[in-house]
Parts: structure tokens; sequence; C-alpha cells
């Protein structure tokens, strides 16, 4: 076959059905994968403490004179939420927190969550704690050192608004006594003078101005600063994280699942193997000679073998049969096997097999021998049966007597001389023609010459011999010379071991390739190589497929 005329078989495409096959056939990594995110989730179960985690909810009032009045616009107007949250995760409130619980300030600022919702008034605390006490303690504790917060923050500024508002009104009240004192003892009450006039218009501007400062003042003392109240506080039970182990470890398990068939997808696509028998026709370019199935115990099947045995007959049973020698690129592609199991099928149909090992391949090629001559134990061949001729019969004429001359004189005197038959001599050899002689019961003189049948010799053993069937195995070395029947040889690894290639230069290459084990880059090289030694495979086998 023309290297030239191989053209590369067109790509198929693949369906969901093809995709669900890749996480099955690489099940090992898909089961080993779940195993290791559940393996995950145990140790988070187990091992990590169980976190409960409270939650205290707090109404954040703004500062109003009037409780009872409403504030203009929103509710996110009247309070800035966002300062308030600062408030709430400062280190006034950790600190106080940290002294309630016994914990470091740093565990506290991250066991502590504060949530301020858009557009409410509402602040929630949770705090994650080792315990239900710890959690609502912490919890509890975050509201309380909020709002006690808040209140000094509240009451420092009105202090120092009514301090400024006091300092104030001294001031004026001073002024107004200057006013007063500069005032004359004894006026005019009808024609006062000018001086007197703006002294007066002086002392009622202060006498406003304190009554304006006071009515401020007063507001400023009635101003509701309570921060806030606590609407819902923390308390047993509480949550924890124990609580939802049966969906976590569900979740884990599809979580395992999930990543076990991404990582088959991605071994899938980074170690290309050989899959059907078409990938191997568009690699070595060779027809399918047979696919080799394993039956329930493990072996290869009798009847694929037998089958494969078919399609090599054309190389087998010729006056000048060539060598088979089978190659493959990999030890783990059950080459053995299939030369074992093609050297006993041709011995089963009464062939003489020599079957080139290695030595190293020896050892393990011999027992798979040794079971098939135990469930294919010798016989001796059948041999047709020649009927031998058989001699016309033929009918013997009596001679009659010949009268003797008999003396003259009385008649009792006369006798009367029988012919006597001569014996045949027992058969003996004849050393001109290889035969024997018969003699015969006709009264002529004949001689029939019946040919000898000598003894078959035995074959000369070449090697080690097993009697499988009507037929024999002999395993010789890898180099021995060819001899008579049929000689199988079972090369080493090819892709590295060059002593197959030399051997299927003067015979004939099939290749062996095992489905999910062969890898289609040293499939494709080794069928590179042969090329190049000039060595063509007419075909190749597939293994690895179960027979039910």
């Amino acid at each position: 076959m023309d290297v030239t005329d191989v053209t590369p078989a067109r790509q198929r495409p693949v369906g969901l059905a093809e995709l669900a096959r890749i996480p099955v056939r690489r099940w090992r990594t898909v089961l080993a994968a779940t195993g290791l995110v559940l393996l995950l989730v145990a140790a988070y179960l187990l091992v990590f403490p169980a976190t409960y985690t409270a939650t205290t909810a707090v109404v954040v009032r703004p500062v109003v004179t009037d409780p009872f009045s409403v504030p203009s616009g929103g509710a996110d107007r009247a309070v800035n939420m966002t300062a308030e949250s600062g408030i709430a995760t400062s280190n006034g409130v950790i600190d106080k927190v940290a002294s309630i619980t016994g914990r470091d300030t740093t565990d506290v600022a991250d066991a502590l969550a504060v949530e301020t919702p858009v557009g409410g008034q509402v602040m929630r605390f949770s705090y994650s704690g080792h315990s239900e006490a710890e959690a609502v303690d912490g919890a509890n504790g975050a509201a309380e050192a909020y709002l006690e917060l808040r209140k000094g923050m509240y009451e420092n500024q009105r202090a120092a608004v009514l301090k400024s508002y006091d300092d104030t009104i001294a001031l004026v009240t001073s002024q107004r006594t200057t006013t007063q004192r500069s005032l004359p003892a004894n006026q005019n009450s009808s024609t006062p003078s000018p001086r007197t006039s703006a002294l007066l218009d002086q002392l009622r501007a202060l006498n406003d101005q304190l009554a304006t400062l006071a009515e401020q003042r007063s507001k400023i003392g009635s101003a509701d600063l309570s921060p806030g109240s606590v609407t819902s506080a923390a308390r047993a039970p509480v949550p924890s994280s124990r609580d939802a182990a049966p969906l976590i470890l569900v979740a884990g398990l599809l979580g395992g699942l999930l990543v076990g068939g991404l990582v088959a997808f991605v071994r899938e696509s980074m170690d290309r193997r050989v899959r059907t028998a078409d990938e191997v026709s568009a690699l070595v370019g060779a027809p399918l000679l047979g696919t080799v199935g394993r039956d329930r115990s493990g072996r290869l099947s009798d009847t694929d073998l037998r089958y494969l045995v078919l399609a090599l007959s054309r190389w087998v049973d010729g006056p000048k049969p060539l060598p088979l020698v089978l190659l493959s690129s990999a030890a783990d592609e059950r080459r053995e096997q299939v030369t074992a199991g093609i050297a006993a099928a041709l011995a089963q149909g009464g062939h003489e097999v020599r079957l080139g090992v290695a030595p190293e391949s020896r050892d393990r090629i011999r027992p798979l021998l040794a079971d098939a001559q135990r469930r294919h134990p010798a016989t001796e061949p059948t041999r047709p049966r020649v009927p031998r001729p058989r001699p016309a019969p033929s009918v013997v004429p009596t001679p009659a007597p010949t009268p003797a001359a008999a003396p003259m004189g009385s008649p009792e005197d006369t006798m009367i001389i029988q012919p006597v038959r001569k014996p045949r001599p027992f058969p003996t050899d004849d050393p001109k023609n290889g035969g024997v002689y018969r003699s015969t019961t006709t009264s002529a003189d004949k001689t029939e010459i019946i040919p000898r049948v000598l003894p078959k010799e035995p074959p000369v053993v070449d090697g080690e011999e097993l009697r499988i069937g009507s037929g024999a195995v002999h395993l010789v070395p890898l180099d021995a010379p060819t001899g008579g029947g049929v000689t199988v040889i079972d090369a080493p690894p090819a892709l590295h071991d060059e002593r197959g290639v030399r051997a299927a230069r003067e015979g004939r290459a099939v290749l062996v390739a095992a489905r999910d084990k062969t890898r289609t880059g040293r499939l494709s090289q080794l069928a590179e190589r042969l090329r190049a030694v000039g060595v063509e495979p007419v075909g190749f086998v597939v293994t690895g497929e179960k027979r039910d």
C-alpha cells in the first residue's frame, strides 16, 4: 500500500453521549475529586470548631428637640447611616466587646459585622462566637456599647453648645449692666437727651439679645439625646455552622462531582488516547484485522482470536509463510497476550508454530501458553484410512494326473504321482523398490509388490515445546533463524527497541493498540518510524473491549 494514498480520516462530530462517556471512562478521577472535596467538608465540620452567630437589631433615632415630631425628608436623611456604621465598628465598641467576651480585639473585629440597610434606621449587629453564650453576649454588648458611645458623643456636643450660650449670655448681661449704669439718675422723661435715648436703645437691644439667647439655650437643653433603642436583643438558641451539616455534605458531593467532571475533561484534552478503531486507522494508515476483547474471566476471547487467525490466514497458509511480527508502542497494550493467543489458536488448527520471544517476555508468555494448553489439551491428528486393494479372485484349474510308466506286472504295482505345491516364502524386504513381497494364492508364479509404510519421523523440537490441540508451539529466541511451520514473533515495545523492527523487515508487521491505553502520539510516531525503515504494516489489532 502506498503511503501517499493514505488520507486522514474526517473528524467525527462529538455528541452528548460521547461527552458523557468521558467522566464515566475516567471515573477514578471523578471519584478522587469527589472524595477530596467531601474530605475537606468533613474536616471543616469535624475538625474546625462550630461557629454560633447571634444578631441584635437597633433602631437609630435622630437628635430632635421635640421627640414626637416627625423629621422632614427620609429616615436616612435625618440620620447619616454611613457615619453611624463607622461609629458602630469603632475602637470604642470593639474594646467594650473584647472586655465582655474575653477575646482579642483582632478576633472581635473579625467576628463583628454591622449591617445598615439603605433607606432605613435599623442596624443589625452580628457576632460569631465559639459558643451560644459568647455569641449572645457579643451581639448585645456591641449594641449597648454603640448606644452608649453615641449618647456620650451627643451629650458632649450639647454640653459644649450650652457652655457657648452661657458664655454669650454672661457677656451680654455684663454689657447690659454697664449700659444701665451709664444712664443718668435724674432724667426728664418727656424730653430725654440724645445720649439718654441712645443708651436706652442699646439697653433694649441687649435685652432682646438676652431673650433670644435664653430661648435658644432652652431648646438645646430640651433636645432628646437618646441615640436609639434595642428592638430585638440576641438570645439563645442561636444558629450555628453545624445546623446545615447535611446540606453542606450534599453541596460538597455535588461540588465534588462537578470538580471531578471538569478535571476529567481537562485530562482528556491533555492526554489523548486511542478510543476507536477509526482513530487507529487514521494514525496508522492500515486496515483493521480484528478486535480482541476480554471475557468475564479476564482472558482474551477465544472467538475473537480465531477470527483474527482467519484474517491472518492469507499470510499463514502459503507455500512459504512469512513471519508475523506483532509490534506495539508500549508494554501495557496486551501485545503479549495477543501473541500467545494467536500462537495457541494456530496450534489448535494443527500448525507447528515457532514463537519468537525476547528473554524478558519469556516468563510472561509461558503461563499464557500453559493456560491455553490446559484448556485445549494435546490430541493426536486424525489420519484418513486408505483401503488396501484386494486381488481379484481367480479360478485355479486342477491339473490332470499324469500317468507314470508302470513296470510290467500286476495292476497293484501301478503308482500315481500327484503334483506338490511349493510353499511361498514369508514376506521379505525388497531393497530395490522399498516394498515387500507377498505371495498370492494363484497357481501362476506371480508376486505382488506392496509399498511399505514407514513410521513418521517426529519433528525436530526447536526450543521449548508445548502441545496445544493437534499442533504445537515452540518457544524460540527472538533472533532465532526461521524454520519450518508458522513463525510468530512477539517484538518488544518497538518505539524504543529496534529488535522487533529488524524482524519485521523480513516478515509482516501487525500493530497492536489497546483501547483507552495507547497514546495517539506514540502510535503515530511508531508508524512513522516503521515506514522510515521500509516496513509497511499489513494491519492492526485493537484490544481492550469487553465481551459479555
